[in-house]
């Protein structure tokens, strides 16, 4: 499965915790992330983790167009819904293409936690998830 990692400045190290407590379910998957995120995660996990470009120079743009183009099976984006950011247009971009396209998000680390879990018992086979819409 491939997966996206998202966080903002205030939540990275959050992001770093959460991937260190579930090392050995991401290290089966392909991982993804924004800039530094990712190199923040891969330096502390030891994880292979494919780099894009930061959040704000476009990196969730990067992500967004894996989504639509049905490359990214899950993400994770922990937000600081505190704090805007001048790159949130971003960020919608991306929900709205994972609703278009049925993929699972987490934005906060107890959906994160969920998701990561259901993944690791079988219940995320991204085989099972029909896309682009649902099937009735």
């Amino acid at each position: 499965m491939n997966i996206a990692l998202i966080a903002h400045d205030a939540k990275k190290e959050l992001m770093v915790q959460f991937c260190i407590a579930y090392c050995g379910i991401l290290s089966r998957h392909n991982l993804f992330a924004t800039g530094a995120t990712g190199k923040m995660v891969a330096e502390a996990t030891g994880l292979e983790i494919v780099c894009f470009l930061g959040g704000a120079q476009g990196g969730a743009q990067q992500i967004a167009a894996r989504i639509g183009c049905d490359e990214i099976d899950l993400v994770l984006l922990f937000r600081d819904p505190l704090n805007p950011k001048p790159h949130e247009p971003d960020e919608k971009v991306l929900l709205r293409l994972c609703d278009v396209h049925n993929i699972p998000v987490a934005t906060n680390i107890a959906t994160a936690e969920l998701l990561v879990r259901g993944l690791e018992r079988g219940d995320l086979d991204w085989r099972d998830i029909v896309r682009p819409g649902p099937s009735f």
